[in-house]
C-alpha cells in the first residue's frame, strides 16, 4: 500500500537517510500510565518545525489495494486510511499526503516537507471529538515502493502509534516517484494531560 506522486516539482522535495529495519519494526513502548484514546477521526494533522498543517480526510482503498489519497485537487489536504486505528488509538495510525501538485502554489502539496522530518520531532493530530494526540517521531526512513513495508506500518501494535507517508526517492514522468519516506511515530499524550510534552528535536 504505497503512495504515488503527481508531478516533478522545480526544487525536488527532502529525503531522509535509509536507515536500517530494525530501527523502524520495534515500536517505542507507550509512557508509564499513558493509555490509549477512545475511537474519533481525525481532522487535522500538524508538523510545527516543518510547517505542515494539514486538513485531514478519511479515505479507503483503491481497486489494486493500495490507499487512497486526496483527489489531486484537494492535495492540499491529507489522507487518513480508516480501515485503520484513528490516531490515539491502539494500533498504527496511518495519515498519507501527497508531496506535490500542479494545482498549488511550487508544486508543494501537504506533506511537501515530510522527509525533513527527524527523531524527537512532534506531530499534533487535532480529533473531532476536540481532542489533541501528540506523537513522537521515532525514525524517519525512505523506501523504494517495490520494497513498501507492509507489515512494520499497518500491523498490530500493542500501543498507540502513528505513521506518516509521502513520495520520495527520484522522480519519472513515466512512472512517478521511485519510493516512499514513512515517519513513524508513538503517542506521548493527548490535550487532557496537564502540559504538552517538551520537544526533542536536535539543533
Amino acid at each position: 500500500m504505497v503512495v504515488q506522486g503527481l508531478v516533478s516539482v522545480p526544487h525536488p522535495p527532502p529525503q531522509p537517510r535509509p536507515q536500517p529495519a530494525a530501527t523502524v519494526d520495534r515500536p517505542q513502548p507507550a509512557a508509564a500510565g499513558l493509555q490509549p484514546l477512545g475511537y474519533s477521526r481525525p481532522v487535522r494533522v500538524r508538523v510545527e518545525r516543518l510547517g505542515i498543517t494539514a486538513a485531514v480526510r478519511p479515505v479507503g482503498l483503491n481497486s489494486d489495494g493500495t490507499v487512497e489519497v486526496p483527489k489531486p485537487e484537494q492535495a492540499q489536504d491529507a489522507g487518513w486510511y480508516k480501515a485503520g486505528a484513528a490516531p490515539g488509538q491502539r494500533g498504527p495510525a496511518v495519515i498519507l499526503g501527497h508531496v506535490d501538485s500542479a494545482f498549488l502554489p511550487g508544486g508543494r502539496a501537504a506533506f511537501y516537507a515530510l522527509g525533513a522530518a527527524r527523531k524527537g520531532d512532534r506531530v499534533e493530530v487535532d480529533r473531532a471529538d476536540g481532542t489533541t494526540a501528540w506523537f513522537t517521531v521515532d525514525a524517519v526512513t525512505v523506501v523504494a515502493r517495490f520494497r513498501f513495508p507492509t507489515r512494520a506500518v499497518y500491523g498490530p501494535t500493542d500501543t498507540a502509534q502513528l505513521r506518516l507517508i509521502t513520495c520520495g526517492g527520484t522522480y519519472s514522468p513515466t512512472s512517478g516517484y521511485s519510493a516512499n519516506v514513512i515517519v513513524y511515530a508513538h503517542l506521548v499524550g493527548s490535550a487532557h494531560t496537564a502540559t504538552a510534552p517538551p520537544q526533542r528535536g536536535g539543533p
